[in-house]
């Protein structure tokens, strides 16, 4: 099938094919942004819950955490390969999928991507109000009271984003740096304090190595969903052939690390069959490392306030440039492209926050709403698992081909 782009006369620099505009002139993301966008979309407030997850399955599930891990990272690589090669990257699996596949291709992978991200900001926002209600003591809190924490979370973010792409950077840096240093104190000093009696036996699960793995594979897999955000925003990122290869694996490289030492840490940190099925862990572990430290609930809450806002807010904007692509193409409706003065797609913006609104108003209101949303939640890992499954394709006959006779990759059919 014949993409859009064949038929429509492009805008191209002299020299060679349009590339993202917006990191060109050096307004966008650099490496540093890039990188921090990356670790805080796939750092988000699962990781407080993880090693309660993965102790359930024993320690084996370390090494099938480590496992994935290499499999993020190898994905890092492909997609920073795939944004030097394909000449438009802006929405990347969107654009590689379309690049390769044609429109219906890049429709269909579009629009999976940008309903399970949205629906993943209803999914992480309903845990963000549980850390928001334990911060400030909010005890039994109204439907009406969580929904309006919600869309707190939803809509700062927005106007984050709405502010412009400085703005946004700013916000995720910070963030990430006020999660991440809290969460690599316990994976390096939490050593200090563990004990070989705490870890629990390779196979906890009750079943089979391969229903051992199963549980182990699950939280991993879906623990990495985030890698591709810096390619997904390539027209937000300066130097995109250069900067959305580094940030992937340097974020994802990052996060596996974080994940891997605070993972086992907590595992010894907290006696096994106290970790299993533990919806605070860390709260554990922080007590075992200051036993005195009535404090702890508190201090686990405020970092996974600060984490889930920060995901929220590159995941916002993340939802919205894959809607932004996919409208310059003419596979979306135009709303979604229309920019401002800073090149911000504030109608995408918009809706990126006014659906899981929407959603979290049912959640909250009705019963029926409940299981929607748990229906929803399911869609996202769901429809997830389609735009992944595109991109490895290009990077394989036809580009490979490519890299062997144009020295670096070409269009099909021009080898």
């Amino acid at each position: 099938m014949s993409s859009t782009a064949d038929t429509r006369p492009a805008q191209q620099p002299p020299g060679g094919p349009a590339q993202p505009t917006v990191g060109d002139k050096g307004t966008g993301l650099g490496l540093t942004s890039a990188t921090g966008l990356v670790i805080g979309s796939i750092i988000g407030t699962g990781v407080f819950t993880m090693p309660a997850v993965l102790a359930a399955a024993g320690t084996s599930s370390l090494i099938v955490l480590a496992a994935v891990a290499v499999g993020a990272m190898l994905l890092a690589v492909m997609f920073g390969q795939l944004t030097k090669r394909v000449p438009k990257a802006d929405g990347g699996l969107y654009a590689y999928a379309r690049h390769e596949f044609g429109d219906f291709a890049g429709y269909i992978t579009a629009w999976s991507y940008w309903i399970s991200s949205w629906a993943g900001n209803a999914a992480i926002v309903a845990s963000w109000v549980f850390y928001v209600d334990a911060l400030f003591s909010i005890s039994h809190p109204s439907g009406m009271t969580n929904w309006g924490i919600a869309l707190l979370g939803l809509w700062v973010p927005a106007a984050v984003n709405l502010a412009g792409i400085r703005q946004m950077a700013w916000f995720q840096n910070i963030t990430v740096v006020l999660k991440f240093l809290p969460l690599l104190f316990v994976g390096v000093v939490g050593w200090f304090f563990v004990s070989k009696a705490n870890f629990g036996p390779f196979n906890a699960s009750g079943g089979s190595l391969y229903s051992c793995i199963g549980i182990a594979a699950t939280v991993a897999l879906f623990s990495f969903i985030g890698v591709e955000c810096a390619a997904m925003t390539a027209k937000r990122v300066r130097n995109p052939r250069k900067n959305v290869g580094r940030a992937s694996v340097l974020g994802t490289g990052l996060s596996a690390i974080l994940y891997l030492l605070v993972s086992a840490a907590v595992m010894g940190l907290v006696p096994h069959h106290a970790l299993v099925g533990n919806g605070a862990p860390f709260v554990n572990a922080f007590e075992t490392m200051f036993p005195h430290g009535t404090w702890a609930g508190k201090l686990i809450a405020a970092v996974a306030v600060v984490s889930g806002i920060g995901a929220l807010n590159g995941w916002t904007l993340v939802t919205t440039e894959v809607s932004r692509a996919a409208a310059n193409d003419g596979l979306f409706p135009r709303a979604f492209g229309w920019t401002d003065r800073n090149d911000t797609a504030w109608f995408g913006i918009v809706i990126a926050a006014a659906l899981p609104s929407l959603l979290m108003l049912w959640r909250y209101t009705t019963s029926t709403g409940l299981t929607v949303f748990t229906y929803l939640v399911d869609l996202t890992v769901v429809t997830v698992a389609l735009p992944y499954s595109f991109p490895p394709a290009p990077s394989s006959p036809s580009w490979c081909r490519g890299a062997a006779g144009c020295r670096g990759g070409c269009s099909p059919g021009t080898c």
